[in-house]
């Protein structure tokens, strides 16, 4: 019998208007659980309850935040092997990555605990005689959170806990493809102690809870991670809203990691790999562009191809498996697609592309690796989001780094190489937000800021110290003492 699990809204687990369900793309026939769909006056019902719930929650003392944050830290991290397998069964990526995601998840909110206490204002003399000048920052309201499919627990909580944290409320909805981490996140954050309405969970559709968050006027912010297709939409409506809205885009990405002639061969196909097509490939800091120079080109593909040969593709769940299924139909059709255009295109599939079949019925592709590829064609200007990579064959570092920053993204971005020079060089001069030096693109720690560049990012920084230039916002006030 499927569990059916309910809507999270002013301290009350609630049915919604209709059922969406829960596939595991590594067995289709295995039905996670069917979650409650919200309806648009659902959301305004839990819009009304974040309200409500602001004053209060903007005015209690770091002492509840902190005890809050790190009792949901506590048991996320306390569940981590469980909720890892959920995570992996749901979404796809591999066990390891399921049960490391969500330590991530464990950790930020422990940060965020800790960023309860440290929230300082400042104090100084004004160029007035006779007046105190106090700088603060107050919560922002009521925030809309929009979340993807990719990252089902991690993403959430870099949202949640400092939007917390800093005293605000949040109207949650996540991603329709992957609700069992956001349901079961939102019962661990609805057993920390915070009051009903701080805290509100809402499954459903982006034309229906999306919207009505964007359309809401008690909605202070939207922070917002997915498409740049969408993160377009959501800035238009939020510079038009009335009153305008606070937003925080968190869009795409085409990411480079430059090889260069100097570089140890093992390390660069490990970091390639890694970047290219772990967590299948589905990440927006994933390496899809390679940037090979020629000394090292032929070495490099060889190499690479011969470890790939040695990944195993399976259920997420098993044992030693290195790339699990794409999540659903419709992305592994927009992987195919791009394959076909690379063809077209005239680059050369070097090696892989091709649908599997394994002991279950799933989504299962074999990572693809194009080379003869150019910056100018569309696999490698375009995100695909599959286990993709093609290779740009590169004359020097100089036409390297130029190819690297020839992109309308500006994510991450990598360097293999040994040169100090080279290094220090390519982290200056790439046009990236995060810059990985022998390190796969894909991942920063969960206590620096995290964000990109041009069509990638919008707005503040998440994650660190630095969301809270997002989550609050700034008070001047002047004192004449008399």
């Amino acid at each position: 019998m499927t569990a059916h699990q309910k809507n999270f809204i002013a301290g009350e687990w609630v049915d919604g208007t209709g059922i969406t369900r829960d596939i595991n793309p590594s067995n289709t026939k295995d039905v996670v659980g069917e979650y409650a769909k919200a309806d648009k006056a659902q959301t305004e019902q839990a819009i009304a309850a974040a309200k409500a719930a602001f004053p209060a929650w903007a005015r209690s003392t770091p002492q509840e935040r902190f005890d809050a944050l790190t009792k949901i830290s506590v048991e996320i991290l306390a569940r981590k092997e469980e909720l890892g397998r959920l995570l992996a069964r749901e979404e796809g990526k591999t066990l390891p990555e399921g049960i490391g995601e969500v330590a991530r998840a464990g950790q930020i909110f422990a940060f965020f605990a800790g960023e309860a206490l440290r929230l300082m204002g400042e104090k100084g003399a004004s160029v007035r005689p006779g007046l105190d000048v106090e700088i603060t920052r107050e919560p922002v309201g009521v925030i809309g959170m929009i979340t993807p499919w990719n990252f089902p627990i991690a993403i959430p909580a870099w949202k949640i806990a400092p939007a917390l944290c800093y005293g605000n409320t949040v109207v949650f909805k996540p991603a329709e493809l992957v609700p069992g981490s956001a349901h079961a996140l939102s019962e661990i954050i609805a057993r920390s102690g915070i009051p009903a309405g701080v805290f509100n969970l809402v499954v459903g559709s982006g034309s229906v809870v999306g919207q009505t968050l964007l359309d809401h006027p008690d909605i202070a912010a939207i922070s917002f991670t997915g498409s740049v297709q969408t993160g377009r939409k959501i800035a238009q409506a939020c510079v038009l809203s009335n009153p305008m809205k606070k937003f925080q885009l968190e869009m795409g990405g085409k990411n480079p990691l430059v090889v260069l002639d100097d570089a140890d061969v093992k390390v660069a196909v490990e970091v390639a790999v890694n970047g290219a097509y772990f967590s299948t490939g589905q990440r927006c800091t994933a390496s899809s562009r390679l940037i090979v120079t020629a000394g090292i080109h032929d070495r490099f593909v060889d190499a690479m191809t011969e470890r790939m040969k040695g990944l195993s593709v399976d259920d997420a769940l098993k044992s030693g498996v290195h790339v699990g299924p794409v999540v659903d139909q419709s992305q592994l059709d927009q992987d195919l697609r791009y394959i076909k255009i690379g063809q077209d295109e005239g680059a050369r599939l070097h090696w892989g592309g091709e649908l599997l079949n394994r002991e279950t019925p799933g989504f299962y592709l074999q990572p693809a690796l194009f080379t003869g590829a150019t910056n100018q064609m569309r696999i490698a200007r375009e995100e695909i989001f599959g286990p993709v990579a093609c290779v740009i064959r590169a004359k020097d570092y100089e036409e390297a780094l130029a190819i690297s920053n020839d992109t309308e993204f500006g994510l991450a971005s990598g360097i293999c190489t040994t040169s100090l020079k080279y290094a220090s060089h390519y982290k200056r001069n790439s046009e990236a937000g995060m810059v990985m030096v022998n390190l796969p693109t894909a991942g920063v720690d969960y206590h620096v800021p995290f964000g990109g560049r041009k069509g990638s990012s919008y707005g503040a920084r998440e994650q660190g110290a630095y969301a809270r230039e997002f989550y609050t916002t700034v008070k001047t006030a002047y004192t004449f003492p008399g």
